[in-house]
């Protein structure tokens, strides 16, 4: 006979983890590996050699991928974690003209790109709700994370979108502005993806912090008398 809790074969904690580590991995990477090209956006790293593309591409199949694997706990989590996979992969697959290029098919990478980060705020919302649920001092913290990481995701896709119509009109002073507010937008979203993972001690309680390299499996915390809900 098995004691204890059952140990699921995918822990969503992971699943987050690795996520946000990668959304957060991202525009370095890039960057770095371009260099001394001054990248106009983190989708140029396309056309910018072997390295970066492969990068570019491989970090984006791999979040679309932990996004289809990833369910959340209602159905439009379910949905909306699908339809920002999708986008991730249509953002890969459909590489942005970036001036010295060509579109395979116009807008598909742009629009793919807005859809992605409205979903990923859309994540941050709901992770913010499960905080304020919580009753430890951690979860408090990670509710003004989750709030400033939505801020900075509408204000990334703002950003972009105005410059987008407005014919590069904001970024014609300055060639990294879209890969500035690419990075912004990227970082939020991995700060909170990484942050629902319940990994970084210092913004988890004892009893939620989830440790990815355990021996033993450490279930999530959810005690019925509080209605609390992990993922938060």
């Amino acid at each position: 006979m098995i004691h204890g809790p059952k140990v699921p074969e995918v822990d969503e904690r992971m699943i987050k983890l690795l996520i946000g580590l990668i959304a957060i991995m991202l525009p370095s990477l890039v960057w770095w590996l371009s260099r001394p090209e001054v990248l106009g956006s983190i989708s140029a790293s396309y056309w910018e050699g072997p390295w970066p593309q492969t990068i570019f591409i491989g970090f984006l199949f791999a979040i679309a991928g932990f996004l289809l694997a990833y369910d959340g706990r209602t159905t439009p989590e379910r949905v909306a974690s699908k339809i920002a996979a999708v986008a991730a992969l249509l953002i890969a697959l459909f590489p942005c003209g970036c001036t010295r290029h060509e579109e395979i098919i116009q807008g598909v990478h742009y629009a793919a790109a807005v859809v992605m980060y409205c979903v990923l705020a859309f994540f941050c919302w709901k992770f913010r709700k499960r905080a304020l649920l919580k009753r430890w001092v951690q979860a408090r913290v990670r509710v003004w994370v989750y709030t400033g990481c939505g801020l900075a995701l509408v204000l990334a896709i703002a950003m972009l979108a105005f410059n987008y119509l407005a014919n590069d009109a904001l970024s014609s002073g300055r060639p990294d502005f879209v890969f500035v507010w690419e990075a912004v937008g990227l970082g939020a979203f991995g700060l909170s993806w990484l942050t629902a993972s319940h990994f970084l001690p210092f913004l988890n309680a004892r009893a939620e912090w989830f440790n990815p390299i355990a021996l033993t499996y450490k279930p999530p915390v959810e005690p019925a008398s509080t209605g609390e809900m992990d993922g938060g």
